[in-house]
């Protein structure tokens, strides 16, 4: 980091810290869809052996996921999302509607039925008035904000 450099405090930031890295939002992925363990999660994510162990065990610490053992002989682990991990599913499909509409919009690899049985179409409201949040974001307040000027 440069001498200078003076970084903004952000929730942004400090999230990256944690999830990230691609490895670590595939394995939430992977746990999302209910795949449970080390071998499904490794195979559908691509990640090596090595990776994916500290990337779980990054995961595990931020309380994001829990390890529940189901074999003593040799000793085996399931991993659960904890409601923190489960959160990020929003994060993810957010991520997801972005990469079908920017990078595969002729052919997305996967889609979702919503519960009223049309395709899920993701989008971030304001809890209070319910418009789009994207619509409406304006006057940043906290210690993370800045004077234009210093930019």
């Amino acid at each position: 980091m440069p001498k200078d450099a003076d970084p903004r405090p952000c929730s942004i930031a400090d999230t990256l810290e944690i999830i990230g890295e691609r490895w670590t939002l595939l394995a939430v992925r992977e746990l999302l869809h209910g795949v449970r363990r080390f071998d499904g999660i490794a195979r559908n994510t691509g990640a090596s052996r090595d990776i994916l162990t500290h990337r779980l065990r990054k995961l595990e610490t931020a309380g994001i996921l829990r390890r529940e053992r189901y074999s003593d002989h040799p000793p085996r682990f399931e991993y659960h999302l904890t409601p923190a991990g489960r959160e990020l599913g929003d994060v993810l499909l957010m991520l997801m509607k972005w990469g079908d509409r920017h990078l595969n919009p002729d052919d997305p690899p996967m889609r979702f039925h919503h519960s009223c049985g049309e395709i899920l179409n993701p989008v971030v409201v304001c809890e209070h008035c319910g418009r789009e949040a994207r619509h409406g974001i304006h006057t940043p307040e906290g210690r993370g904000t800045r004077p234009s000027s210093t930019i």
